[in-house]
């Protein structure tokens, strides 16, 4: 791995103190941050620093640039999937998608998933590790690039299960809501988990204005814990316990997803026990007509029947929506991406 520092790995005070222990004024280290979001990876053309800190920054420091393998172009929406090559030659996933909101990304937050969810692509090689930071919002700076369209708007849904990468996932998150940076809005990044209670706890203390979408997927323990293992250290009652308490404590609507497999949590008793789990809590459910991965074994849905159990649901109360489906036709769509390596 390259030794010298990442930048694009560091929170403001972080740089702060990078600066002062190169013998630098604090203030340098907001002038490089406004550079980095602008998108400047070469340090000569940070033009309003001294030609001294410049060549510092050069021997010691970089500003993380993955290299784009391929972008595979959706010939129906505009979806762009990105695969991406890291320094350890580890290869992600990321998918640019238009919406009439605006232009959003939906990022990887690890190389690889250790989860084990049977209908998704991602876990299919097992976990490699954790990405950084900076990998993490490379990927947007990236697509940035390419597209030459602005991204305000970030799901954390690709790649990995990002609260196995918390530490990571939250200096993310600060960064990117930096006002001298990108100054997103909290409000206009999602974080999606398969259900590490703990970390939902924890998450709601410390990022409540985030956006949370939940896996949900089955409504019996038998049902999930065939499709997604960590329900059995997490089932049902325990998870929509800390999920109440989160709408709660923020007074933020969690989005549950529920993918619908044909034959496994498709029936209209799957939609009434659905309806008594949630009844009364502040959510939304999104429904998913699954996007097949052939080593599954699982079937998908009609959209049409994806229809008939969305209104099910809402005839009992519980908002819900079928998903708009992006990037079916170039393998972007959710649950589709992989890890691969070069």
């Amino acid at each position: 791995m390259n030794e010298r520092i990442d930048l694009l790995d560091l929170q403001l005070p972080e740089l702060v103190s990078l600066m002062k222990s190169m013998g630098q004024p604090g203030f340098r280290a907001k002038q490089i941050f406004k550079w980095i979001y602008k998108g400047i990876t070469d340090f000569e053309e940070m033009e309003n620093l001294p030609k001294t800190l410049r060549q510092l920054l050069a021997e010691k420091c970089r500003i993380g640039r993955p290299q784009i393998l391929q972008v595979q172009r959706s010939r129906h929406d505009g979806t762009r999937k990105y695969l991406f090559q890291l320094e350890d030659g580890n290869v992600i996933e990321s998918v640019f998608m238009q919406y009439k909101y605006g232009n959003s990304i939906c990022v990887s937050s690890q190389a690889g998933c250790r989860m084990g969810c049977r209908f998704c692509a991602s876990t299919r090689e097992g976990l490699v590790r954790g990405l950084t930071p900076g990998e993490i919002l490379s990927q947007l700076l990236a697509a940035q690039r390419d597209t030459g369209e602005e991204i305000r708007h970030i799901v954390v849904m690709g790649t990995g299960e990002p609260f196995d990468n918390y530490e990571n996932i939250s200096a993310f998150l600060r960064i990117v809501g930096e006002p001298e940076g990108l100054g997103l809005s909290m409000r206009n990044i999602t974080i999606s988990t398969c259900g590490l209670v703990p970390m939902i706890r924890r998450f709601s203390d410390d990022f409540p204005q985030v956006n949370l979408a939940v896996s949900l997927h089955g409504t019996t323990d038998e049902i999930r814990s065939s499709m997604m293992p960590v329900n059995k250290k997490y089932p049902l009652d325990v998870l929509i316990s800390a999920c109440r308490d989160y709408t709660k404590k923020t007074g933020r609507r969690i989005t549950f997803e529920y993918t619908m497999v044909n034959g496994v949590n498709d029936s209209d008793e799957d939609a009434d026990r659905l309806c008594r789990l949630l009844r009364g809590m502040l959510c939304h459910v999104n429904v998913i007509p699954l996007n097949k991965v052939k080593e599954s074994g699982f079937d998908t849905v009609s959209r049409a029947r994806a229809r008939e159990f969305q209104e099910l649901l809402e005839s009992r109360g519980i908002p819900a929506t079928v998903r708009r489906e992006l990037g079916a036709d170039i393998d972007a769509a959710c649950g589709q991406l992989r890890l691969g390596r070069r």
